[in-house]
Order: C-alpha cells, then sequence, then structure tokens
C-alpha cells in the first residue's frame, strides 16, 4: 500500500477502515461549533502511538470554511476558530501546570521555517503579529500588569540560512530564558487538498519539523529542550503522489480493480521526481495571511493581549 504522507494525526486516524473502530490506546472525540468541527485524537500509550505511529499526548484538530470574501458565516467562524485555540491552549497549559505544580507564566513563541518560502512562511508570519512584552516586565517590574502572560519569541529560520538546526537555537535560547512552556508554530503537510490551510492541529507532543516531507530534522519536545513545548501547525502543502494515487484509487476502484493492483500501478507510472513533488495553493499567500491571523489572534487572546 502506498503511504500517504501526513503530520495530522486526524489523518493518521482516518486511515483505519472505520471511525466508530476502536484502537486500543487511542480515544478520539468530535465537536461541532456552528461551521467548525473540533476533533480531538488522544493517544493514552505506547501501544497506541505504535498504532498512530506518533507520540503519547493530545491532538486537536480544528477544521474550517475559508474564502477569498468575508461573509458573515465565515466572519463567524473566523471567531469560532480564535476561541477555539485560545481554549485549546488554556487547557494543555493548565494541565502542564498540573503535572509540572507550578504556574507558567512565561511563554516562548518560536514561528519556525523560511519566511521566503511562501509556503513555509506560516511560523514567522504568526511571530510577526503576536505582540510581546517579556521586555516590558523586564524594565518596569511589578508596575508592569501581569494579569495576562509575559510573551517572547523567536523566529530561528531554517539551517540552509543559519547552518543551525532549529532546535539548537531554542535550545540556547530556552537554557538563558527560562520559559515556562514553548509554544511552536510551523507549517505541516497533508495527504488531503481539502485541508490545505482549512486545518489547524495543537498538539502537546511537540514537533518534528520537516516530517511531513521526509526532511526529518532534530525533534522539537520536552525531552529536546527541557521545557513543555505545544506545536501549532497548519497543512500548506501535499505530496502529489498522494494527489495521484488517490485519483487512481477512486477510479479504479469503482471498476473492480483491488488495492495491491491500484498500488502496482501507481508504481509503474509514478516517477521519483513525482514523488518528491509538493503542491500547494495557487493563492497561498493569502491563504498562509488568513490562517495565520488567526493563530496569531488566538494567541493573543490566550496571553491577554486583548483583554
Amino acid at each position: 500500500m502506498y503511504e500517504k504522507r501526513t503530520d495530522l494525526a486526524i489523518e493518521v486516524r482516518e486511515s483505519f477502515p472505520k471511525d466508530d473502530v476502536e484502537i486500543e490506546g487511542v480515544l478520539l472525540q468530535k465537536e461541532r461549533h456552528g461551521q467548525v468541527w473540533v476533533t480531538t485524537v488522544e493517544i493514552k500509550n505506547e501501544k497506541g502511538a505504535s498504532y498512530m505511529k506518533k507520540p503519547v499526548g493530545t491532538y486537536v484538530t480544528l477544521e474550517f470554511p475559508m474564502g477569498s470574501y468575508q461573509t458573515d458565516d465565515l466572519k463567524k467562524s473566523r471567531e469560532t476558530v480564535i476561541a477555539q485555540i485560545k481554549k485549546v491552549i488554556q487547557k494543555m497549559i493548565q494541565q502542564i501546570e498540573k503535572e509540572e505544580k507550578k504556574t507558567c507564566p512565561l511563554l516562548l513563541l518560536s514561528g519556525l521555517g523560511n519566511r521566503f518560502a511562501t509556503p513555509d512562511a506560516l511560523g514567522p508570519y504568526v511571530l510577526e503579529n503576536v505582540t510581546m512584552n517579556r521586555h516590558v516586565k523586564r524594565e518596569f517590574g511589578d508596575v508592569f500588569d501581569t494579569k495576562g502572560k509575559v510573551l517572547c519569541g523567536i523566529s530561528p529560520g531554517v539551517m540552509s540560512q543559519t547552518g543551525m538546526e532549529s532546535r539548537e537555537i531554542l535550545d540556547g535560547i530556552a537554557a538563558k530564558v527560562k520559559p515556562d512552556v514553548l509554544l511552536v508554530v510551523d507549517a505541516l503537510a497533508s495527504r488531503s487538498v481539502n485541508r490545505l490551510c482549512r486545518t489547524i492541529q495543537i498538539t502537546n507532543t511537540g514537533i518534528s519539523p520537516g516530517a511531513g516531507i521526509g526532511n526529518n530534522r532534530n525533534k522539537i519536545n520536552k525531552e529536546t529542550i527541557g521545557v513543555p513545548v505545544i506545536a501549532i501547525g497548519v497543512p500548506t502543502v501535499v505530496d502529489a503522489g498522494t494527489i495521484i494515487y488517490e485519483a487512481l484509487e477512486n477510479a479504479l476502484s469503482k471498476e473492480g480493480y483491488q488495492e495491491e493492483e491500484i498500488f502496482q500501478f501507481f508504481q509503474s507510472i509514478a516517477s521519483k521526481e513525482t514523488k518528491d513533488l509538493f503542491v500547494t495553493p495557487k493563492d497561498i499567500d493569502e491563504e498562509i495571511r488568513q490562517v495565520g491571523m488567526m493563530i496569531a489572534e488566538g494567541v493573543a487572546a490566550y496571553a491577554g493581549e486583548n483583554e
């Protein structure tokens, strides 16, 4: 069977025969808020991690409509997404505070990716649209209103720009700044064109930059950085091989071909170049701006910026 590349836990879960089939160690919960679907995939133990091929933890996926013009329905969905981002981050940090037995006022926000490559510019874009306040706290001390969270941020770039792994940069910054939680934002890969820039995944397991496109970098998580990591990601690319395979699968399965036969046919027509090619929407720059602003406003709402 062709292995469809994805960073989304919801798509791994969907790869099993039916949603109502129980997978040992994996819980699935779906909620609908207007036009926004909220799906929680919780991997409870190593058995579930083995099935899902993802670390133990919680993966919350928001799915929402997007449009080039703002109707009342789209505006309402946007507000719902922002509220859900705030709610999920809040819930995950409350869980961290419970496990760590301390409050977590200082957040380090990291926008991963390459600001000069639009499909990979989500992280830097979000960082640019969130106001940092750690320097104000350090300057004015107790005079500064600390009702909200204290935020600082960094966009570490990519290794081709810096010669360093993002994890190495964040490890050094975390050692100096000593944040309570590291919040990372990055672009992901999906196996469905319908989810590109219309899905946000939030997880408390950290992130493996580039994993979805086969360009695995050092993992960024609590074990490697030393502080709890919450990762927010949006799929911006899909593997071209996946698009071809799904088109063949849909057409040939109706003609009675078996899965193995479809895979063999795909292997015969798909070149290495096709399998290494990734596709992104033609209006990716506008979609990055729209979804990036929702994430930025969700993070800011949690941090108390808008209170």
